[in-house]
Parts: C-alpha cells; structure tokens; sequence
C-alpha cells in the first residue's frame, strides 16, 4: 500500500511559514542554524519562491536573521535580546490582564489551554499550551492595540523560552504559577492576578537570564551622570 503525501495548501507561502515557526519555536530548529533555501524548498515540496518569501516574513517578527554574508539564520538569543522582549512584556502583559479581569471577561480559553498543557505528550505541545494561556488572559483586555502589541513580541518570548527551557527545565513550576494567577483573574482579583502575573514573568527571566536588571513597575532605571556614576 502507497502512502499518500500530505496536501501542500494553496498558500505555499503561508505553509512553509508555518512549519519553519514551528520548528524553530520548538527547538528543531536551532538559534544561529542556517536556513538553505533549497534544502528548505525540497524538505516542504515547494520551489524556492515561496520560502524566501517565508523567510521574509519571519525575519519581519524577528525570528530569523537575513545577512548579505552569512544568508539566513535562525535568531540566536542573548541577553540583551530578552532584555527587550521581556521589557516590553513586563510593561504590557499585567497591565492587560488587570484590564481583562475588570471587564469580567471569559477566561475559558485560558482555563483549557492550561488543560491541554497538564496533558500535553511532549514539550512543543506543552510549549504551545502555555503561549496560548497568555495570550488568553491579554486579548479579551478590551484594548485590541494592546492585545496586537503583545502578539507581535510573542514569538520572540517564545524563542527566548524556548532555549531557556531547553537549559533549565521549569515546566512545574510554572504550571503552579499560571494556575495561581488564573484562579485569581477567575475569583475577580485584578491586581492580585497582575501583580502574580508580572511576578511569573520577572522570575522566568531571573531564572534563565541573571544577568537582566528587572526593574519595577515605578523604578526609574539609572542613568550615568557626567562622572561616570550612577544617578537617580
């Protein structure tokens, strides 16, 4: 008995995006691997159009590297790049959240993704459970912008968590931090679910990345003054 290929959808491009995504935020992929159009383009089935059209696209959300040297390479992760992600996160996500719980939306989708993380069979499951439990407390915000600027550094932070969890597995840990923070979004708590949600997020990087200063939602960050020092 033959077996039949899988249908390529008639979105070549959108298809092979999708499976690149999806292999880099789950670890096939790795940060600094080169990405070869034609071997890319016989893996998939498809002429070289559409992934480098792909790649585009995914260099855009910043996920991939293009350099006239070195071709296309899956982002590497550093510091100072989950300085930024993280950054952006820690100023928006609670700030979402507490605005999602006021409005008293539904929080069922963020109730069965962490459902389908507690039985996910391995970890790019488990990964895409928990990235869509966060992304279920920052929509129903009532603020679409908000929402729309959290989406676009999301694959980014899930690049980041990617290598991290890959070095230090913590998949417990944070399972009991999301059940806590949505028991207090769901008991109605606003600034109790913001302040565990911003709190999951500070440690995360603590733990994957010491070296990160993570300031608080009031602190300033200093700045040198004309003699080299530190000043308020």
């Amino acid at each position: 008995m033959t077996s039949v290929p899988t249908p390529i959808p008639s979105s070549r491009t959108q298809y092979v995006q999708d499976e690149i995504k999806h292999r880099i935020l789950t670890g096939q992929l790795r940060p600094g691997q080169p990405l070869v159009e034609t071997d890319l383009a016989a893996q998939f089935g498809v002429s070289k159009t559409p992934v480098r059209e792909a790649l585009k696209t995914l260099a855009g959300t910043g996920l991939v590297v293009m350099s006239q040297y070195k071709g296309v390479t899956v982002r590497m992760v550093d510091a100072d790049m989950a300085r930024e992600v993280y950054d952006v996160r820690l100023l928006l996500e609670p700030e979402a959240l507490r605005r999602t719980v006021h409005r008293r939306a539904s929080l069922d989708a963020a109730r069965e993704a962490l459902e389908r993380a507690a039985t996910a069979n391995d970890t790019a499951q488990r990964s895409l459970a928990n990235r869509e439990f966060h992304r279920a407390l920052y929509v129903p915000c009532g603020n679409p912008l908000l929402g729309k600027m959290l989406d676009e550094v999301r694959d980014q932070a899930a690049l980041v968590s990617a290598v991290a969890w890959a070095a230090h597995p913590s998949w417990d840990r944070e399972a009991a931090e999301h059940q806590e923070i949505l028991e207090l979004a769901l008991a109605g708590d606003a600034q109790g679910a913001s302040r565990a949600l911003r709190d999951h997020i500070a440690s995360f990087v603590r733990r994957a990345f010491p070296e990160i200063e993570i300031l608080g939602p009031d602190q300033p960050k200093q700045q040198p003054n004309r003699k080299g020092g530190p000043r308020s």
